[in-house]
């Protein structure tokens, strides 16, 4: 059986209210919950850049090893060459083989060149690494403050908004699927979260904006959802005001 329009809006208010509790949970929190995913998303690219900094570095001396692995190969080249010259037979195999100790000696210069360079990148890189590591020994500490700090407001209001929340998923099984999706659009859209609110002194009680007599009346009736014409909230109910009565 369809709910009445009376029992909708009864169901609408009442999600409104553990929603502004959940809200008023979350908003002792302040920004906490943001600035430890910016902390956490930091601390991320850091690491990124640590990993990306050792990994140079590892190539840098892989490339070292190379090069020094050439120069032990020129050295033991050089020397056969100089056991050959020992026995040449005529000048031309001695200039060819010294010829060949002069190349050797040469790529080994480069070598030690490239060896120099790539020491030098490892020691800027290293400064870099540095550098990353206290900062991110600081944006960890900083992680760890924030944690406590939201822990422990967390765990003062933590059994509250678990009975919230619980209360929370049985009551959205009373509302229709499609009226939940507007509730939660108008809610999305609201500044200070209400989606659902009540005629209060004649005025909207979301935007504050002046409601009709006439439509005052049709939202007394419930016989029909009405939203307001300024805000677009859905005003369930319009609150009896009190009569003030003076001393004579």
């Amino acid at each position: 059986m369809e709910n009445t329009i009376a029992q909708k809006l009864d169901a609408l208010l009442k999600l409104q209210e553990i929603d502004s509790s959940l809200d008023e949970i979350r908003k002792t929190r302040g920004d906490l919950p943001e600035e430890v995913r910016d902390l956490e998303d930091e601390i991320a690219g850091i690491e990124t850049r640590l990993a990306k900094f050792k990994g140079e570095i590892g190539n840098l001396n892989s490339e070292i090893d190379s090069f020094k692995n050439a120069q032990k190969d020129g050295e033991k080249l050089i020397k056969k060459y100089k056991e050959q010259q020992m026995n040449v037979r005529n000048n031309r195999e001695y200039d060819a083989i010294t010829k060949e100790i002069e190349l050797q000696e040469l790529d080994m210069q480069l070598a030690e060149k490239k060896i120099n360079e790539a020491r030098a990148r490892i020691r800027l890189i290293e400064e870099d690494l540095n550098r990353a590591e206290t900062s991110l020994k600081d944006r960890n500490d900083d992680l760890k403050a924030k944690k406590d700090e939201l822990d422990l407001i967390t765990s003062e209001s933590e059994a509250d908004e678990k009975d919230l929340l619980t209360s929370r998923e049985k009551h959205i099984k009373k509302i229709e699927e499609r009226l939940l999706k507007s509730y939660q659009r108008i809610r999305g859209n609201s500044i200070n979260g209400l989606a659902v609110v009540n005629v209060s002194r004649g005025a909207c009680g979301g935007c504050f904006s002046i409601v009709p007599p006439q439509r005052q009346a049709d939202i007394r009736e419930r016989k029909k959802l009405i939203v307001c014409e300024h805000c677009g909230r859905i005003l369930a109910d319009v609150e009896s005001v009190e009569p003030v009565t003076g001393r004579r």
